[in-house]
């Protein structure tokens, strides 16, 4: 007998509970069936802003930094931007003391919209186009990660004096996750193999690097995957990143000073999903590159780490109206987004879970479908998901976890406008990024 079914049978307080670890750490339950989020009274915020809109922690966000920069203190923390980028969500995390993760030109002028320190910036991507690479030599960028050999060769063009850079490299480690979101194993699109008999390997990599004039090799960057909870697999990736400076410190004299380990630190999206043990990995990340670089005689590197879902992620939620219920053989629960806010499950499966909110109700719990508004049968929210039997059109869903990579992967899919990104702190509600309107699509459209 699945959850859902048993559900009928609990009492409404058992049924309603706050899923722990879930939800973001501020937000608790209201009376009348309320959810309050960072002090403010869900309802009232969907009647402000409307729905579907997306609400942002700015106290959990800071909250998830300073508790980076504790557990590695020695550590760089480079927040992975693509996870949110908004001039907000930067200002404060360069006010917590983190650096940047940037992937694109356009991340870079976000950030140097708000003066983020360019020395605590890096770039990298797998194909970064002349424009990115220009971006990141006119604001001075510290470090660019090189991704081919192709880019070598045009950042070597490109630079004047001597850019630092790093290499990246695919450690062949599995990072037990999604395919979509494996990273750093042989076979996908990301960094240089350590395979001898590949073309474009690390040794090829760094001759190339050491052949351009204008460019200072400093250290070496790999990344494993995303949502990635089994620390092991970190401590596997820094002993063969170890043995790979090693390696190039022996056959081309250069001692490398910097070791970025990427990020990918997973998240729950469900009860009962594994949650990333921060100062297990901190310990234990320690532990092994100070035993590999003791057993190969070298020097302890600068390390470079890049989470960025572990910031934002269970910072966020969205607020959705529900449009219609329809009930057949399964019981369908649409409401006015889906997958133009939120693409991840179409994209790779991701699950959530969701609950009323605004009102209380004792009817019991049925499993239901959440479906978005599109036109895909696989825009779908929440499967199997146990919700009110009275659930109806005006009602509210509130879905948690969801600051990371909703609005970075919002899209106009049926031309429908991107939601709002709200910050919320202390009660108080602010505007971050504004509801995308029809004008705004017309406006681009020149035909």
């Amino acid at each position: 007998m699945t959850l859902t079914e048993l559900l009928p049978s609990l009492g409404c307080e058992a049924a309603d509970t706050l899923e722990p670890g879930v939800w973001p750490p501020n937000t608790t339950r209201g009376p009348g069936g309320e959810l309050m989020f960072a002090g403010a009274p869900v309802s009232h915020l969907a009647a402000r802003f409307g729905t579907p809109a997306y609400f942002l922690d700015e106290v959990a966000v800071r909250e998830h930094a300073k508790a980076y920069r504790a557990a590695l203190p020695e550590a760089e923390v480079a927040f992975a931007s693509k996870a949110l980028c908004t001039k907000s969500v930067l200002r404060w995390l360069a006010e917590e003391g983190l650096s940047l993760d940037t992937c694109s030109a356009g991340e870079i002028a976000v950030a140097r919209s708000v003066g983020f320190p360019a020395e605590r910036i890096l770039l990298h991507g797998n194909a970064k186009t002349p424009e990115d690479l220009k971006a990141a030599l006119a604001y001075g960028v510290r470090r660019i990660v090189l991704d081919s050999l192709d880019e070598i060769e045009q950042l070597g063009a490109l630079a004047h004096g001597r850019q630092q850079v790093m290499i990246r490299v695919t450690p062949n480690v599995q990072a037990d996750t999604h395919q979509a979101i494996t990273t750093g194993t042989e076979g996908q699109k990301f960094g240089f193999s350590l395979r001898p008999e590949v073309h474009d390997n690390v040794d090829r990599a760094v001759e190339a690097v050491l052949a351009q004039p204008s460019l200072r090799l400093v250290g070496l960057h790999c990344h494993i995957g995303s949502q990635v909870s089994r620390v092991d697999r970190y401590e596997e990736a820094a002993r063969r990143m170890v043995g790979v400076l090693t390696d190039i410190r022996d056959r081309y004299g250069i001692t490398l000073t910097e070791l970025d380990l990427g990020g990918g630190h997973a998240v729950p999206y469900l009860p009962g999903d594994p949650e990333f043990d921060l100062d297990g990995y901190a310990r234990r990340l320690h532990v092994a590159l100070a035993y590999e670089c003791a057993s190969h005689g070298f020097p302890l590197p600068r390390l470079t780490i890049e989470p960025g879902r572990a910031i934002v992620g269970s910072a966020g939620i969205t607020v959705y109206r529900v449009c219609a219920v329809k009930r057949g053989s399964k019981t369908f629960v649409a409401v006015d987004g889906g997958m133009s806010d939120n693409p991840r499950p179409a994209l790779y499966g991701a699950k959530y879970t969701a609950r009323l909110v605004g009102r209380a109700t004792h009817a019991p719990r049925r499993s239901m479908v959440v479906v978005g508004r599109h036109c895909e049968s696989g825009d779908i929210i929440a499967d199997d998901l146990a919700l009110p039997d009275d659930i109806h059109a005006g009602d509210l869903l509130a879905v948690p976890c969801t600051g990371a990579y909703h609005h970075s992967l919002a899209s106009n899919y049926n031309l429908i406008g991107r939601p709002p990104l709200v910050g919320v702190r202390d009660g108080v509600a602010t505007i971050l990024v504004r509801r995308e309107t029809e004008e705004d699509l017309l406006r681009r459209d020149q035909g």
